[in-house]
């Protein structure tokens, strides 16, 4: 591929300076946000820089990856979430993702296929030209890794999504390019590990304030963590998981309330997030939040009302757990602020008795950006939580059942609860499905989890799950555009 080099390239208003040439300055460095992506093959002068900031942005922009559609194929298939919004709205969706009615055409498991593979291909692009060129500066070879974590991480989605997916690591000039056979999950697991453990040993482990939100050594081996455990790799798994634990980079946010405000963007629990820009209405990154805000009037018009929390969920909750005043909003109880005045109508638009906390907005935020739905706290990909919970499963898993109590605990007491009772390697898998349950209640985990541990069939067979649906179809207009090279998941 050719590469066209830019004297001076703007970047969402910010001019780019190399990874290389940043190494070398102390405490000046700029605040270099990504805001957009290079055009076609067009790579700044002096290093890559540019590229990686365009996968960033890709993260919050592509359609399927942070968005409505993300919403839709990674939250509301699991018992704890229910479509929300109104029986009429989006109800064939709902249909779909709700009682398991998967079928090739559908547009969110279209969308969620193609924002995937787009970033991936971007990120090819980089790795590839970025090899090509001979540059091992050490900015390039940054871009690089983090090029090959990004890829990594929607490999890795695109894997639990599909099972077998293609691996395609070229550089995409024509549509042709874009053609691949689906390999096997053991072959793209082999990728993912090898992108992580290549990223791991050249990314840093943080990065100056203002480069809050690439990706860290501490995220490649948290992905690569969760990897090996969704294998059964337990040995693996506690390894990774451990390596993040004893970093000293992370720690639980003292406060699980201020984990989902826009304080606790990019805190000491933050492994990775998207990070979120704002500037309504002309450039705000994504609906995410918006479409999970409460569906009212007025003062309480944040949202559409998707994805609220099912009534199992609030009833799985233990006396005392801090985290489900955070978690549940309740129609006629206060935010989970207990802010001033702020009391959710008894009976808003929508006729729904709960809502999702984690996507509230917090009523100062709604006067400073004088806009009522969220636009801007950033979505939380991989949260410490979820290491020290991986650890203490894999932990569990070998038999090192202290071990596990004590990460179990860590968990408990920042949500106001007493040590675990479970003493015993079956009684502490139960407790550490609870606290996944609980601890990323609303979240990315739940629907996953349950796949992985061969608990769906028990949990979600009443809503119509059947084995198949671990997987989504591959989209029908992949495998047209592939003329028969891509074949269908089994039983669609």
């Amino acid at each position: 591929m050719k590469i066209n080099i830019i004297k001076n390239l703007l970047l969402g208003g910010v001019l780019l300076i190399s990874a290389s040439s940043l190494q070398s300055c102390n405490d000046d460095w700029l605040d270099l946000k990504p805001e957009g992506r290079p055009v076609g093959d067009e790579v700044p002068l002096g290093g890559f820089e540019a590229s990686a900031f365009g996968l960033y942005a890709s993260l919050r922009t592509e359609g399927g990856v942070s968005d409505f559609t993300y919403v839709w194929t990674h939250c509301i298939r699991a018992d704890d979430n229910e479509k929300g919004s109104t029986a009429s709205d989006a109800a064939t969706d709902g249909n779909v993702f709700n009682n398991f009615g998967y079928v090739a055409t559908n547009g969110h498991i279209k969308t969620n296929w193609n924002g995937h593979y787009k970033i991936i291909y971007d990120a090819n692009e980089l790795i590839n030209t970025a090899v090509a060129s001979g540059d091992t500066s050490n900015g390039t070879m940054v871009n690089i890794a983090e090029a090959k974590a990004i890829r990594a991480f929607c490999y890795f989605e695109l894997r639990r999504d599909y099972g077998e997916v293609p691996i395609n690591l070229k550089t995409i000039d024509v549509p042709a390019d874009e053609v691949a056979p689906k390999s096997t999950v053991a072959q793209v697991d082999a990728q993912i590990i090898k992108d992580l453990t290549e990223a791991a040993e050249v990314l840093p482990s943080q990065w100056p304030s203002s480069y809050l939100g690439r990706a860290t050594k501490g995220m490649a081996n948290a992905l690569l963590a969760k990897l090996y455990l969704y294998q059964g790799n337990w040995a693996k798994a506690l390894e990774l998981s451990e390596t993040v634990i004893n970093s000293g980079v992370y720690q639980l946010n003292a406060s699980y309330d201020n984990e989902f405000t826009k304080a606790g963007n990019n805190s000491k629990e933050s492994v990775f997030e998207i990070q979120k820009t704002y500037d309504y209405p002309t450039k705000y990154t994504n609906n995410f939040y918006e479409c999970q805000g409460v569906r009212g009037s007025g003062t309480w018009d944040l949202g559409w009302g998707f994805n609220v929390p099912s009534v199992e969920l609030v009833a799985a909750y233990e006396n005392g757990d801090l985290r489900k005043k955070t978690t549940i909003l309740t129609s006629g109880g206060p935010d989970i602020y207990g802010s001033a005045g702020y009391t959710l109508p008894s009976v808003p638009t929508v006729a729904q008795q709960y809502w999702n906390g984690k996507a509230y907005t917090y009523p100062a935020e709604r006067i400073q950006y004088a806009q009522n739905k969220n636009h801007w706290e950033n979505i939380k990909i991989i949260r410490y939580a979820d290491v020290v919970l991986m650890a203490a499963e894999a932990a569990n898993e070998l038999g090192q059942s202290g071990k596990a109590a004590n990460y179990v605990n860590m968990i408990r007491n920042r949500a106001g609860l007493a040590n675990t009772t479970a003493a015993d390697q079956v009684t502490l898998r139960a407790a550490i499905k609870q606290e996944r349950r609980i601890e990323f209640a609303m979240e990315f985990e739940r629907f996953y989890d349950l796949v992985r541990w061969g608990d769906a069939p028990a949990v979600l067979g009443a809503k119509g799950y059947t084995d198949k649906n671990k997987y989504f179809p591959i989209p029908q207009e992949a495998i047209d555009k592939s003329q028969g090279v891509l074949v269908q998941n089994p039983n669609y």
